[in-house]
């Protein structure tokens, strides 16, 4: 839980929305202070930064939906959860398709919204299971017409979501300084987003990627992955250039990331949220006079119990310890709920 429980200081631009919470930990590494910043989207109400991306898939499709449109989605979890939310609220029949990686929890939630999910188990041979889960997409649309694909993956509503909606609601929550915003990659549409963002208004970020070993969504050498939410088996088709700077972590040193922040904050995140954390630990190392990293963390830990929080199921890991070193000395919610005007992507300037 974050200390002090979440709060709603007002809609987010572009997204419907309520904004999620802040929280800064001060941290002591190395004997040198600093501030991680935690924006938790475990609050938003899907319980998932792709509560975000579903509203703005929605609003997209939601001109082609007729009275026996039926939604499929690809999904590695999160996503189906909030689609299967939206489709119980207007009517829809909905169908998400996951794969083993999937927690229990989340298919288990979408099917309680009376989704259906389908299970795809078979490897796509590029260390994950997406290309076999878009396969099957591309099998039922071809034989059902009335099935209407959002496309997280292309539909340019997804880094929408993040450029109008949750960089510039960010920007309001921090102080006004410089600081390196994480920012998980798996579609690639929440790092595209923020691109835009960054582009346009220039909040004075440095805006950094964060990937897994064996992911291809920035590009490079594909192989096993074992995380849910981060990481892809393809190159992300809003990022075809890939993205620079960019960082990957393992396994291992995301686990070991959610378990220290859970332990000795009481804040829990889920397995991407840890990857950003493992290397806003890292760049404190790497550069002694960087005093304040951001990280952009995409759920909570509820979802992961069984998984990254299960003592039994983290013996398949190699052990390592990501917070050699460092020190919580408090943890704060700050807030800051003046938000700026809206942004002119178009213009790649802030509109009066």
């Amino acid at each position: 839980m974050v200390l002090g429980g979440p709060y709603h200081p007002g809609e987010s631009q572009g997204s419907g929305v309520a904004a999620t919470p802040v929280v800064a930990v001060k941290l002591s590494v190395n004997d040198v202070p600093v501030s991680l910043w935690l924006k938790l989207e475990g609050y938003a109400p899907h319980g998932s930064i792709k509560g975000r991306v579903a509203q703005g898939l929605w609003q997209d499709i939601s001109g082609r939906i007729g009275p026996r449109t039926e939604i499929i989605e690809s999904t590695s979890g999160n996503l189906g959860l909030a689609l299967a939310s939206l489709a119980v609220r207007h009517r829809v029949p909905f169908t998400a398709v996951v794969d083993p990686r999937s927690t229990a929890a989340v298919v288990a939630a979408i099917q309680s919204l009376g989704g259906r999910t389908i299970t795809v188990d078979t490897p796509d041979g590029a260390g994950g299971y997406l290309l076999t889960r878009l396969g099957y997409i591309q099998e039922r649309l071809r034989d059902h017409p009335g099935l209407l694909w959002p496309n997280q993956y292309a539909n340019p509503a997804n880094p929408r979501a993040h450029a109008l909606g949750t960089a510039p609601e960010l920007r309001a929550q921090l102080p006004p300084r410089p600081t390196s915003v994480l920012v998980a990659v798996s579609t690639g549409g929440t790092l595209a987003g923020f691109r835009d963002y960054v582009t346009a208004a220039r909040p004075g970020w440095e805006l950094i990627g964060v990937d897994v070993v064996g992911s291809a969504a920035l590009g490079g050498r594909r192989g096993p992955r074992l995380l849910p939410g981060i990481g892809a088996s393809r190159q992300s088709a809003f990022l075809p250039q890939g993205y620079r700077p960019a960082l990957r972590v393992s396994p291992a040193e995301a686990v070991s990331a959610c378990v220290w922040l859970r332990e000795s904050t009481d804040i829990g995140v889920g397995a991407s949220s840890g990857a950003l954390v493992a290397v806003a630990l890292r760049l404190f190392r790497a550069v002694p006079s960087r005093s304040s990293v951001t990280c952009l963390c995409p759920d909570g830990a509820e979802h992961y119990l069984g998984t990254v929080y299960s003592p039994r199921w983290r013996e398949r890991l190699p052990v390592v310890d990501v917070a050699r070193g460092v020190e919580v000395i408090a943890v704060e919610s700050p807030r800051f709920d003046t938000l700026p005007g809206p942004v002119s992507l178009r213009e790649g300037r802030v509109a009066p």
